[in-house]
């Protein structure tokens, strides 16, 4: 056989084909060996004998929100620390997690909720995951609440419906999934939606659930399948915490009415401790040290620290160290340091979603509960432009000596550990505008934190080992707005519970003082009536009545509420008089001439002020006042008949006057009946 070399023409397309190739493999290479390369580079921010683990959950690698990282600054310029990107990722509570050179966290926007997968320096997407439509878009905590958690190369997350979702860190494909709530019927203790971010211990995943028979779950990390449940308790919101008790591997379950541990491997129910009884909540983590486990709780209820026995036989109690009313934490946690406890102490029943929640910054011991300091003043009476100098309720990181705060404010806030004084090395404000409850964390240098509208990164080392090549911003350069307590100016009362159904007794107290109002409003409107000319009468009147009744609903939420220090509400009463004007054109015989502004401008303006009162509801955290947008169902019937009343005569006006204050009583009414059906 002889060999023929190839046409010239065949042997240049095959020598391009090569060269292709070649080209394509080097360029391969070339990419892996950079992102190696990025994700291998050593961290000069961790001492030389430390392995780098990056933040796998919500509270760090030992669920201490403690980092080993060192070379953090103590000060920062005057214009802030750099700021290395700023992402809008919506809706959520979702903290990060991170590793090598890549964050995590969840959010949602309009198209539903994602698990986001981002360049740790640069803050672009690499890539993310749709596991749910939107959660309460328009609620009052919209948005997912859990922290994904990362363990051998795959990502946890966990949806407010209950879905627990495995995915591959590397590229965010499903490996497996499973709804808790649902599997496992847990219906109880988490009501405003799934809030426990994934605990992962010994390719574990340990979930409270509160079912019957599975307080606590847990699913082995490689296919989801259940390993043990254990337990009845309803769940809360705080995620299984692992501990060693002399040398055996537990599980702290922090349930909605008791503290219960668990075997690790068995899931064996060693130890059951009743904290209280009907509906409760926690959401803050616990604190341990070997052998005493610290526990705080919202609703002024303090906090109390435990010793956990290291035998645990029939009829085995946790003994009481101390109990005090010092350190209340709700949705942020506190920090053990040495011997001390750093943290909030907060002093409304709950935090609120209408302003920075009232309280002190504290520093307890860990052993006693006496306080070492405290700062900011907690008085009820001062408002938010009274605390700029105050710490407030902030989620906080523990490294190289010094705590890293986000408080509610949105305020990045360096703090000295110092059990003698509470001494402030430099605060500026990053996320401001907006309530943020999402802990900050921090990973090579730098920290991830966000809001309900963006994330961000900020430098926070030493100036010298921030690359010279990385672009930065400046903190001011991040869209913010100065916060505006609106509760503050427009709530001079507020309910102490805002998702408490009001009473009987609040409904029919609102319902008298705002009748009284339309009642005053409908005759001191007939002093200018009678003073115009005959046939301008009627409409001075029906113009002066809405116009005081009006304003006297608007603002009697205010006034009446502050002089009788008790909440009450009359803003139904606006919603009544801008859907008047929508009544008196409504008619079953529409006229031959259509009017564009006499027909359709009431409802328009009804609408607007309907959306104004929805979103300013929703802002102030009055939950169930929303039921009053019912309102024009049991209005209609008799608002129809008084609008097309005559008038002409005092006796017609009499007659209107008495069907007005009956309307009104079938607008509110609706509200109530909605209260009753729905809750």
């Amino acid at each position: 056989m002889t060999f023929e070399p190839a046409p010239p023409a065949r042997g240049i397309i095959v020598q391009l084909r090569q060269a292709v190739w070649l080209l394509l493999l080097f360029s391969l290479l070339n990419f892996s060996s950079s992102l190696f390369a990025q994700s291998d580079v050593p961290n000069p921010f961790l001492p030389a004998n430390v392995k780098e683990a990056g933040w796998p959950s919500v509270r760090g690698l030992h669920f201490d929100a403690h980092s080993p990282e060192i070379h953090i600054a103590d000060t920062w310029p005057s214009a802030g620390p750099p700021v290395l990107w700023v992402k809008e990722l919506g809706q959520g509570y979702s903290a990060f997690v991170a590793e090598g050179n890549r964050v995590y966290t969840l959010g949602q926007n309009l198209q539903g909720q994602y698990v986001y997968c981002l360049d740790a320096r640069s803050g672009k997407e690499i890539w993310k995951y749709w596991y749910d439509w939107p959660y309460e878009l328009a609620g009052v905590y919209p948005g997912p609440r859990a922290t994904p958690t990362l363990a051998a190369g795959r990502l946890l997350f966990a949806g407010p419906s209950g879905l627990l979702g495995c995915l591959d860190a590397e590229n965010g494909k499903l490996i497996w999934s499973r709804n808790l709530v649902t599997e496992f019927k847990g219906d109880g203790g988490t009501g405003f939606g799934y809030s426990c971010s994934p605990t992962v211990v010994d390719q574990l995943v340990i979930m409270p659930v509160g079912g019957p028979l599975a307080s606590l779950v847990a699913l082995h990390l490689k296919d989801g399948k259940t390993a043990w449940q254990a337990g009845s308790q309803p769940a809360s919101y705080t995620p299984a915490m692992p501990i060693t008790r002399e040398g055996r591997k537990l599980i702290v379950g922090y349930l909605e009415n008791a503290l219960v541990l668990h075997d690790l491997k068995t899931g064996e129910l060693l130890l059951e401790h009743d904290l209280s009884e009907g509906y409760d909540e926690h959401s803050s983590w616990p604190l341990y040290r070997e052998p005493y486990l610290w526990i705080a709780a919202p609703f002024r209820a303090g906090s109390q620290l435990y010793e956990i026995p290291s035998e645990f036989e029939k009829g085995t109690t946790l003994k009481n160290i101390w109990r005090s009313r010092t350190m209340s934490n709700d949705v942020l946690s506190s920090v053990l340091v040495e011997g001390q406890i750093y943290g909030f102490d907060i002093f409304d029943q709950q935090s609120k979603t209408q302003r920075p929640s009232r309280g002190k910054f504290r520093c307890i011991d860990f052993l006693t509960g006496n306080e070492l300091w405290e700062q900011g003043s907690g008085r009820p009476e001062r408002s938010n432009n009274d605390t700029s100098d105050e710490i407030g309720q902030a989620g906080i990181i523990v490294a190289d000596g010094k705590l890293i705060l986000l408080n509610e404010r949105g305020e990045l806030i360096l703090l000295k550990i110092n059990p003698d004084d509470c001494e402030i090395l430099a605060r500026c404000s990053v996320l401001a505008g907006e309530l943020t409850w999402t802990p900050p964390i921090l990973h090579r240098g730098c920290v991830y934190l966000r809001n309900q509208s963006r994330a961000a990164c900020i430098y926070v080392g030493e100036p010298e080992f921030l690359p010279t090549q990385q672009q930065t911003l400046r903190v001011d350069e991040i869209p913010q707005e100065q916060y505006v307590d609106w509760a503050g100016q427009i709530l001079s009362i507020e309910p102490e519970y805002a998702f408490d159904l009001p009473s009987q007794s609040w409904l029919w107290n609102w319902f008298f003082w705002s009748s009284g109002l339309l009642l005053a409003s409908l005759l001191i409107a007939l002093v200018p009536a009678s003073l115009v000319r005959l046939e301008r009468r009627l409409f001075t009147w029906v113009i002066c009545y809405r116009t005081l009744a009006f304003l006297g609903g608007a603002l009697g939420t205010t006034w009446i509420s502050a002089w009788t220090r008790e909440f009450v509400f009359t803003w139904p009463l606006c919603l009544y008089i801008a859907f008047d004007p929508v009544l008196a054109v409504v008619q079953f015989r529409r006229s031959q001439q259509r009017s564009l502004w006499r027909d359709y401008l009431p409802l328009f303006v009804f609408a607007g002020i309907s959306i104004c009162y929805f979103l300013l509801c929703r802002r102030l955290s009055l939950v169930f006042e929303w039921a009053f947008l019912a309102g024009p169902i049991g209005a209609l019937p008799l608002g129809l008949l008084e609008a097309q009343l005559s008038k002409e005569k005092f006796r017609g006006i009499c007659f209107s006057l008495i069907l007005k204050l009956i309307t009104y009583a079938g607008f509110y009414g609706s509200g109530i009946v909605v209260f009753w059906l729905k809750y």
